[in-house]
């Protein structure tokens, strides 16, 4: 097993590996303005996890545009017309400003198919989930976006 655990590390060392974080700080995204557009709860938690902070006194920062929209679709019925299964998306549009110019413009969009459950609140309560698991996706696919 120690030979194992050598050779791997040995490995994963020399084929330069590396995170995708390592010498990120998500804590440097800093802009003029930040407007918000959409749903309350994802920007908030799009905002929150990015650590994005509001200085209106620099006029060097960039400005940023998020609007986010959740729709969740009824995507098959049974017989009787009862729905069986759902699908929840998230689309999030992300522009990034400076005098009026865009510099980044990009479009994030994750959807989630799931079955329905007999007890609403149990139903509610996995929808919330799925919004949870959609918005931290689009958060890594935003950190890599605006890491480039």
């Amino acid at each position: 097993m120690r030979k194992f655990l050598i050779i791997f590390f040995i490995l994963l060392t020399g084929c330069g590996y590396k995170s995708i974080y390592i010498g990120k700080n998500i804590n440097d995204f800093k802009f003029k303005n930040i407007t918000l557009i959409g749903d309350r709860n994802i920007n908030k938690k799009i905002t929150t996890a990015l650590n994005f902070k509001e200085d209106k006194k620099n006029n060097n920062l960039n400005e940023i545009i998020i609007e986010s929209a959740k729709n969740i679709f009824e995507t098959s019925k049974n017989n009787k017309g009862q729905i069986e299964t759902y699908k929840t998306s998230i689309t999030l549009n992300l522009v990034i400003k400076k005098n009026d110019n865009i510099v980044k413009k990009k479009q994030f969009i994750e959807d989630f198919s799931y079955n329905n459950k007999d007890n609403k609140f149990d139903l509610t309560i996995y929808q919330k989930e799925v919004e949870n698991n959609i918005t931290n996706k689009i958060i890594e696919e935003i950190i890599i976006y605006l890491s480039l």
